[in-house]
């Protein structure tokens, strides 16, 4: 091909991407929907695939002037993928309560035979997802959750002496890195039965293939790309894998060995993985070492195969370490910066304890009313997950609207939009636990605080997540008083990703109390 000819060629696929990229991003103005203006190829993600603005910005700033100008939804583009944001609490409810049928799945990735790991309860689709939920409800019950309750008090030994090091040298601490450690111990633990000891050994595999996960590399955001422009039909096809080798490989590997083990030699621990194993062996969890004998097995059909093992303890890791993390950092982050705060749930943490023999239990966590105020205030102000998905099942037409919702179409929920909402919060920015007492809880709309999300899909280990973060809060604020360190960015600035986090760290001075 000669030089002219190429030219041609490079002209005209310019030309037909442009002609294509104008007919896709017509789709909000043909339906009379109010929409963020998009630029060539990339939609409105084009500063975040940049890392310049984070996508949960985007969408803030629809919710806000789709507010102001008194409409009930509006729309963006992700990339070609037109995607509808609704602001009206009405219209919201029915999508993830009321009208459920039609909205069902969150619109991720699932490949379960090339890339095992992304068949987990979050990726899961239609009665698939029905079926696994009804199976791992009973795992996360407040009965389970004292069952496995021990076992992060027992991994706060290892934050305390983290902690301790870094008061005694007068040392600022990227508090994140440390309660991210702490909780991968609590996790490998009650997930895997592992002593993975982070906290002396960051270099654990556990820790790297944990964080590995939500490091926003430029492959990975490059298959973001394909996986929201591309159809599943075809990016299923071709065996796109969202998890790398070695990840799918250290994680099945991992329930592989850890199951023929305790199966083997009739282990039994009262953690989440012997519930897996009692669903892979007889179908339904209990109370005791039911199931633990491979020769129990029930039908294939009716328990879980390794690999969906595998795929439902590393979600569970990948949720739990992060998410209770990354709370327990912003909560220590506001904590640091309102003394009045932290002096009044240190008191109360403190208070509750002597009545338990200064021992942390799962009674005097559940006694800790404020605390559990400072937490929902911190999940109110930086949730973790800041944006629900859904996407449209089968064609739903918005009441008292011309807009019919078409099955395939994607729906992103702008929880951190509506949880700053003055309409719904009064001065925003303000920290201020008492939002969440009985009386001002009861004053507030419904579906105006979601930080696990609403409805059917509601996330299944909030129980789990929230003693989990308790738990740490308490380990740390017991012993330590906690001041801003000037490493910290004023104002903070989020990254980028789909949990919520703060650009170069939270970093906390140390006073100890002891």
């Amino acid at each position: 091909m000669d030089l002219t000819n190429l030219i041609y060629l490079i002209s005209a696929s310019v030309l037909i991407l442009y002609l294509y990229s104008k007919w896709k991003f017509s789709f909000w103005k043909d339906r009379n929907v109010y929409y963020l203006e998009p630029t060539f190829l990339f939609g409105n993600l084009g500063e975040s695939m940049r890392k310049i603005t984070p996508t949960v910005a985007v969408v803030s700033r629809l919710y806000n002037e789709v507010k102001a100008r008194g409409e009930k939804y509006g729309g963006f583009y992700a990339f070609w993928s037109p995607q509808l944001v609704p602001v009206d609490l009405e219209l919201i409810r029915c999508i993830v309560h009321k009208d459920f049928a039609h909205f069902t799945n969150h619109g991720f990735y699932v490949n379960e035979e090339r890339d095992p790991l992304s068949g987990h309860l979050f990726n899961l689709e239609d009665d698939k997802w029905r079926n696994l939920r009804s199976k791992l409800t009973p795992t996360f019950t407040s009965g389970k959750m004292k069952m496995m309750f021990q076992t992060m008090v027992d991994c706060t030994n290892g934050l305390q002496e983290m902690l301790k090091e870094s008061a005694t040298i007068n040392d600022p601490i990227n508090i994140k890195d440390v309660l991210s450690r702490f909780t991968t111990d609590v996790i490998g633990s009650v997930a895997f039965g592992l002593e993975i000891n982070s906290m002396k050994n960051p270099d654990s595999d556990f820790l790297k293939y944990g964080k590995a996960i939500f490091h926003a590399t430029l492959w990975r955001r490059i298959i973001f790309f394909v996986l929201t422009v591309f159809p599943r039909w075809l990016t299923k096809s071709v065996g796109v894998k969202v998890f790398s080798r070695d990840v799918e490989s250290f994680y099945i590997n991992l329930v592989k060995d850890t199951v023929r083990y305790r199966e083997t030699n009739n282990i039994y621990r009262k953690d989440f993985m012997h519930l897996l194993i009692q669903l892979k062996n007889i179908g339904r969890v209990t109370d005791d070492a039911d199931g633990l004998s491979a020769q129990q097995s029930i039908n294939n059909a009716q328990g879980l195969t390794i690999n969906e093992m595998a795929a439902q303890a590393f979600v569970f890791f990948i949720a739990g370490f992060e998410t209770s993390a990354t709370t327990m950092t912003f909560a220590l982050l506001e904590l640091s910066q309102n003394n009045d705060v932290q002096d009044k749930v240190r008191e109360e943490i403190n208070r509750v304890l002597q009545k338990h023999d200064n021992k942390i239990t799962y009674e005097a966590i559940m006694e800790m009313e404020y605390l559990e105020k400072v937490v929902s205030e911190t999940l109110r102000k930086h949730p973790p997950v800041s944006l629900l998905p859904r996407v449209c099942n089968k064609d739903y037409k918005i009441e008292n609207s011309d807009l019919v919702i078409k099955s395939g179409l994607r729906i992103t929920i702008p929880v951190i939009s509506i949880h700053m909402d003055p309409e719904y919060y009064p001065n925003p920015d303000k920290f201020d636990p008492e939002r969440f007492s009985e009386e001002n809880k009861a004053k507030r709309p419904a579906f105006t605080f979601m930080p696990f999300g609403e409805g059917p899909r509601t996330c299944i280990g909030l129980r789990f997540g929230k003693l989990q973060t308790k738990v740490g809060l308490c380990s740390v604020l017991k012993n330590y008083k906690l001041t801003l360190n000037e490493k910290t960015e004023s104002p903070i600035k989020y990254d980028f990703g789909f949990i919520l986090a703060v650009r170069n760290g939270v970093w906390l001075n140390l006073e100890s109390l002891q």
